[in-house]
């Protein structure tokens, strides 16, 4: 029996994931990103094959007019692929090996998930062998004008005086990579910091 003027507590359920709206993409900017949908179904579809549902949801390709000397790039994890106009110029042959070229980039990221992945590693040759383009190589050799960028600054490593040329100055504190791998299981050392020298 219900009585007057006092209120029962109440338990409430709401189920309001599927009311979620999904946030938009970013808009493209005129002139640099253009989506091919072509190429993305043909990415989407190969995903699904490979049983990757997030990238096959997710992947986009697009055209982007301001890359000059790239061929192509892939995005993590965003999981983008941009491609250079001018392969359109090219055999197809290079447009669809550059677009498996970067698929490869995020199939290996999506395997790889927070784990640590070379970008040509072992399971990016894997995911270009599974795409049809075994024993591909890490850059193209494709006739696009490179920018010739004069490297004023220079840096020597203490240990084994390799010389870093560089088109910019380094404004962090950096050390030679290849020593801090070899002599201290991949962590910075300042033994091994780099020092400027004079060009």
């Amino acid at each position: 029996m219900l009585r007057m003027g006092r209120l029962m507590p109440q338990l409430e359920f709401r189920w309001v994931s599927w009311l979620r709206v999904p946030a938009l993409p970013a808009p493209v900017q005129e002139g640099t990103a253009k989506q091919d949908c072509r190429l993305t179904a043909w990415c989407v579809e190969t995903c699904k094959g490979l049983y990757l549902n997030e990238l096959s949801r997710r992947i986009g390709v697009s055209w982007n007019s301001r890359m000059q000397t790239t061929a192509g790039r892939a995005w993590w994890p965003d999981r983008a692929i941009e491609l250079n106009p001018k392969l359109k110029d090219l055999p197809s042959e290079e447009l669809w090996r550059t677009l498996k070229h970067e698929l490869a980039h995020l199939i290996a990221y999506e395997r790889a998930g927070r784990r640590h992945t070379d970008p040509h590693g072992p399971e990016w040759q894997a995911a270009c062998a599974e795409l049809g383009i075994p024993n591909e190589q890490p850059f193209h050799t494709l006739p696009f004008k490179r920018r010739k960028m004069k490297r004023n600054y220079a840096y020597l490593c203490p240990n084994c005086l390799t010389v870093l040329q560089r088109v910019k100055p380094i404004r962090r504190t950096v050390a030679c990579y290849a020593c801090c791998r070899k002599f201290n299981n991949g962590a910075y050392h300042s033994r091994y910091r780099l020092i400027a020298q004079r060009t």
